[in-house]
């Protein structure tokens, strides 16, 4: 007798102790020991305090405030359980500071193997101090055992609220947006005791186009320095000229964002590339598809069998959260989506590399994606047409039920013809950067060592 099984949401029920990691994202007293209340973010019902909702392709973290969400993906990434799955440090900076929270992402792989979680100004919140005790993190051996780094323009109360739990800090503090990335480059570059010949460059005025930066810098070694429309700051300068002459810059965002002028006076410190779209959802999806065959550099996601991040432009602040998602697990790169649909261009990207089976389901690759955000981010609806443009279908245009040739399948041993194997050119970027396509997502830089987590 068969059974059916509804395709409808799988939601992950959460343990009190994952329900109850969440109380007010503002309250700021360290290691309150009053019981936490489970999260209010959502639209209503029960669904709303379930940290985790899933679908047959899709996981949501289901928290529209930038802390939580942070939380949410640590705890979905770090389950500090052992020693092997536990943190080596974390970051703690301001959200607000969004420029140096984003570029503090190229600490998240190397030195801490550990996330960003988010602090007011003046003090960390509670929802932050619980993931700080759970996490415990270990310590980073290269970097002195610093448990956590503080980033940004922070208020001494945060540091001694830090390390009254504990912790061994150390500070990068910084004025501007410039001068933060400037300090982090050089901050990865002593502990590293290597500096990356490759770093990304966006604007510090457009947070949509600069920030599917954050996911690439999340796992590997480039940096992410800051430009105006029309003025390379000196701290840029600085950080370009280290090295020697000879950078390979990739300038993120079209010439409306950062101008032609801007790019030339880059060249005179690196070859510089432009990876760009014409606007914010095409600009994340021309950063997905892009792959320098010279360097290795670029996700180059252009076949089937790969993970990505969804997150809603209207609140890409949930980008910072859901940063260390390439980092760990099934590595993603950011894309834009709307609240209730996919933008057309992310359709079309989506069912260029949507897997397709010769025979059977089984053969894969499989297709995921991760969406941060509670229903007033990405609505039920927008999640359902995501987890359908995710889906392996036949190669013969037939659906699961009729799975036509299954009486060709091959037997239990048998190695099944590969699946989503052929290259494919990336499109969307200029000055002649067409990536090779590789669809290999994740290549190491010359010269770096960036093996393991």
């Amino acid at each position: 007798m068969k059974k059916r099984i509804g395709a409808g949401m799988i939601i992950l029920t959460a343990s009190l102790a994952l329900t109850g990691c969440f109380g007010n994202p503002s309250n700021n007293t360290a290691g309150a020991g009053a019981t936490a209340q489970p999260a209010t973010a959502g639209s209503g019902g029960n669904d709303s305090k379930t940290p985790w909702i899933a679908s047959k392709n899709t996981t949501r973290i289901n928290s529209s405030d930038p802390f939580e969400a942070a939380v949410l993906t640590s705890r979905t990434l770090w389950m500090a359980t052992s020693d092997d799955n536990r943190p080596g440090g974390v970051v703690l900076v301001n959200p607000e500071e969004w420029q140096a929270a984003l570029a503090s992402a190229d600490l998240i792989h190397h030195p801490n193997n550990g996330p960003v979680l988010f602090v007011n100004k003046d003090g960390i919140p509670d929802v932050t101090v619980r993931e700080l005790k759970r996490l415990k993190p270990a310590g980073v051996a290269s970097n002195q055992g610093v448990q956590a780094i503080l980033v940004g323009n922070l208020d001494p109360k945060v540091e001694k609220q830090a390390k009254e739990l504990g912790l061994k800090t150390d500070k990068i503090p910084a004025d501007n947006p410039a001068a933060a990335a400037k300090a982090i480059d050089a901050y990865y570059a002593k502990v590293a005791k290597e500096t990356p010949p490759s770093v990304i460059v966006g604007s510090s005025e457009s947070k949509e186009y600069t920030m599917p930066a954050v996911n690439w810098i999340s796992h590997m070694p480039e940096p992410l320095l800051y430009v105006s429309k029309d003025q390379v700051p000196q701290e840029t300068i600085d950080a370009l000229k280290t090295r020697g002459g000879k950078a390979n810059i990739y300038l993120l965002g079209p010439d409306s964002v950062i101008s032609a002028a801007v790019e030339k006076q880059l060249g005179e410190y690196g070859k510089v590339v432009r990876i760009a779209g014409k606007d914010p959802v095409e600009n994340s999806i021309a950063f997905a598809k892009y792959k320098d065959p010279a360097t290795g550099f670029g996700w180059g996601i252009t076949t089937p069998g790969h993970n990505f991040s969804l997150i809603s432009k209207e609140n890409p602040d949930l980008a910072l959260a859901a940063a260390p998602f390439s980092h760990l697990g099934k590595h993603a790169p950011l894309i834009w989506t709307e609240k209730d649909k996919l933008p057309d261009s992310v359709m079309t990207y989506l069912m260029s590399v949507q897997p397709k089976y010769d025979k059977s389901p089984v053969e894969g690759p499989f297709n995921h994606a991760w969406l941060t955000g509670d229903e007033r981010s990405v609505s039920a609806a927008g999640q359902g047409e995501i987890d359908s443009m995710l889906e392996i279908v036949s190669k013969t245009g037939g659906g699961h039920g009729s799975h036509g040739g299954m009486s060709g399948m091959p037997a239990a041993g048998d190695q099944p013809p590969a699946a989503g194997g052929g290259t494919g050119d990336s499109s969307g970027t200029s000055a002649g950067t067409a990536g090779t396509g590789s669809g290999t997502g994740k290549t190491d830089m010359p010269g770096m060592s960036h093996s393991g987590h």
